[in-house]
C-alpha cells in the first residue's frame, strides 16, 4: 500500500514540475503572431496553388502583412477584388499587377509533327521524359500525356485529341503555374495577358538548328534571326537558334509575324488582317500614261511661260560718255 501511494505521490511531483517548466518555456519563447494575418488568410480562397509566389495562403498573408505594400503582389485566383479586401483589412492601398495566363509554346500538332515511333510506357510526360524521347523527331516538343492537366486545379487545360497539345481555357485560367511546373519540357510560359488580352509569341521551344529543326516539325523556329531584324523595339532575341519575344518590350506591332518563313510566331486574339489587294495590270498601264500626260502638259506650260517672260534688265551705273574727262572739283 505504501509502495502504491508513494509511487502515486511521485508521478503526481513529476508532473506538476514538468507543468511548470512547460508553462515558464512557452511564455519566455511565445513567438507573437499579429492577427491581421489570420483575417488576411480569412478573405483568401485557400487554393494553396502558390501562383502568388508563396507557400500556400497563410504564406502570402504573412508575406502581405510583414510587407507593409501591396504593390506587385497579387492572388491570381481571388484577382483584384480579393486584394481590395486584402487592402481595407491593412489599411493599404491594393497594388496593382498585370493579369497573367498561361502560354503553351509548342504547335507540333500530329500534322506538323509526324511520329515516328510509338510510346508503349507509363502515360507521364516526366517517365518519358526520362527514358524517352517522344514519339517524334523532335526531343523538345510536347510528349502529350497530360501532366499539365492533372496538375491543374481549376479545369483550365485540356488535351486536344485532334493535336495531341494542350489548350488553355483563358477564362478559368489564374496562371497558378502549376502547369508550368508540371511540363518536364518547360514548353508552357505564364505570360501577361496583354492589351485587350492581345499577345504575340514564338510557338516553339526547339534549339537544334534550323535544317534538324525543320525536318522535325513544319513549323519549328529554324533560328533564320529575320524576326530579330524587323523588331524596331528590341523585343526579340535569338539564343540557342531559338527566338523568343519579350513580353516586357513587345508593342504588339505584330510586323515580326508575317516575316517568319516557318509560321512559328504566333500573335493571339488580334483581328485578322486585310488581305493584300492586287492591282490589275491593265490598271496600272492607264495610270502610268495619265500620269505622263499630265507631266509632259506641264513641261510645255513651263517652256511657254518662260519664252514670252520679259527680261528683267537691272541697271547699276551710268556709263560715262567717251571722249569726256570729267571735270575736277574745286
Amino acid at each position: 500500500m505504501n509502495l502504491i501511494l508513494i509511487a502515486v505521490i511521485s508521478l503526481g511531483a513529476i508532473g506538476l514540475v514538468a507543468a511548470v517548466i512547460l508553462f515558464v518555456a512557452s511564455k519566455k519563447f511565445a513567438v507573437y503572431e499579429d492577427p491581421r494575418i489570420a483575417q488576411v488568410a480569412e478573405v483568401l480562397p485557400q487554393a494553396n496553388c502558390g501562383g502568388c509566389g508563396y507557400p500556400g495562403c497563410n504564406g502570402f498573408a504573412d508575406a502581405c502583412v510583414k510587407a507593409g505594400s501591396l504593390e506587385g503582389k497579387l492572388c491570381p485566383v481571388g484577382g483584384q477584388p480579393v486584394m481590395a479586401k486584402v487592402a481595407s483589412i491593412l489599411g493599404l492601398e491594393a497594388g496593382t499587377a498585370e493579369p497573367m495566363v498561361a502560354v503553351v509554346r509548342c504547335n507540333g500538332s500530329c500534322e506538323h509533327r509526324p511520329h515516328t515511333t510509338q510510346y508503349d510506357g507509363a502515360v507521364s510526360c516526366a517517365v518519358a521524359h526520362a527514358t524517352y524521347g517522344g514519339e517524334t523527331g523532335c526531343a523538345y516538343g510536347c510528349l502529350g500525356c497530360g501532366d499539365c492537366v492533372a496538375a491543374c486545379q481549376f479545369d483550365a487545360i485540356h488535351m486536344n485529341p485532334e493535336t495531341g497539345l494542350p489548350e488553355v481555357d483563358e477564362e478559368k485560367c489564374t496562371a497558378c503555374g502549376a502547369c508550368k511546373k508540371a511540363c518536364p519540357r518547360n514548353i508552357i510560359e505564364i505570360r501577361p495577358k496583354g492589351k485587350n488580352n492581345r499577345r504575340v509569341y514564338v510557338s516553339c521551344v526547339n534549339k537544334d538548328k534550323g535544317a534538324i529543326a525543320r525536318k522535325a516539325c513544319e513549323v519549328s523556329c529554324i533560328g533564320c534571326g529575320k524576326c530579330v531584324k524587323v523588331c524596331p523595339f528590341e523585343a526579340i532575341t535569338l539564343e540557342n537558334n531559338l527566338a523568343y519575344i519579350d513580353p516586357a518590350k513587345c508593342r504588339l506591332c505584330r510586323k515580326c509575324e508575317p516575316e517568319c518563313p516557318q509560321g512559328t510566331i504566333i500573335a493571339k486574339n488580334f483581328p485578322p488582317r486585310k488581305p493584300k489587294v492586287e492591282s490589275d495590270p491593265g490598271t496600272e498601264t492607264v495610270k502610268l500614261a495619265a500620269a505622263k500626260v499630265v507631266a509632259l502638259k506641264t513641261e510645255t506650260v513651263k517652256a511657254e511661260l518662260s519664252v514670252t517672260e520679259t527680261p528683267k534688265v537691272e541697271i547699276s551705273k551710268m556709263e560715262e560718255p567717251k571722249g569726256k574727262t570729267p571735270k575736277a572739283e574745286a
